[in-house]
């Protein structure tokens, strides 16, 4: 049999980056540290934690200074917009179906995706997180289960000031943040973490795939930690539009 032909980034993915770059450069000053090259693996799983709306314009600039292009796992409510949905499906994106029965659904697509030599981002959580001091929850098992599939390596990312740039309910009262932003550009951080140890995890041990899925949000949250250290508690900016729930709130 044939091996499949590896996975090319479509001329739709490199040119949602840039415009992704141009929007940050409007409202934000972007800041990328650490990169890739400990790594060295082109089918790699990308993890971060999830502050804003703007995560995902903030971290597609950051995808295209390293010089990377992910497919990112996002919620099925993009891919049911009659605009958004076809451009996500034609970037190569991986739709996630939360809560529903075809959730599983999201793996299966990955471990696709990686097989073909892609890198593929998600965020553990599965949501903007709702902790009051907006430190990473839990995880949910997804990222455990996928590592299991596939033994692909693991890198945490941290982003930290995406929450100043757009508000948790965006669109509804964005345009306020957007001219505020356009006039004081917030630093948005972005840190690219060491692939993520997992090797004393035994996979075949019951709740191997939470264990997981705990151990890379820990990861992730030891990223976060310097980029904003000025900040551990309340952070000084507060959006009053975003609920706050220690229900999923995990340990530290």
């Amino acid at each position: 049999m044939t091996p499949p032909t590896p996975w090319s980034p479509p001329p739709l993915l490199r040119f949602a980056l840039l415009l992704a770059t141009v929007v940050t450069r409007l409202l934000a000053r972007l800041e990328v540290t650490g990169d890739l090259r400990e790594a060295r693996h082109s089918s790699l799983i990308l993890t971060s934690n999830h502050i804003s709306p703007f995560d995902p314009v903030a971290m597609a600039a950051a995808f295209r200074r390293l010089r990377i292009h992910p497919r990112v796992m996002a919620n099925a409510g993009l891919f049911k917009h009659p605009v958004i949905g076809p451009l996500m499906r034609a970037q190569g994106h991986i739709r996630a179906d939360r809560g529903e029965a075809t959730a599983a659904n999201a793996v299966s697509d990955s471990v696709t995706a990686l097989a073909e030599g892609s890198m593929v981002m998600l965020y553990p959580e599965g949501r903007i997180g709702l902790d009051p001091h907006l430190w990473p929850e839990r995880a949910r098992t997804g990222v455990g289960r996928l590592v299991l599939a596939t033994k692909a390596p693991v890198v945490p990312m941290a982003i930290w000031g995406s929450h100043e740039v757009l508000p948790y309910d965006a669109p509804t009262g964005m345009w306020p943040f957007i001219w505020r932003n356009l006039r004081r550009r917030p630093v948005v951080r972005v840190h690219v973490g060491r692939p993520v140890d997992l090797s004393d995890i035994d996979p075949g041990r019951p709740g191997a795939a939470q264990r997981i899925a705990d151990r890379i949000v820990d990861a992730i949250a030891a990223e976060l930690a310097p980029l904003r250290a000025d900040e551990p508690g309340q952070p000084r900016f507060t959006d009053p539009t975003r609920p706050v729930s220690t229900q999923r709130s995990r340990r530290r």
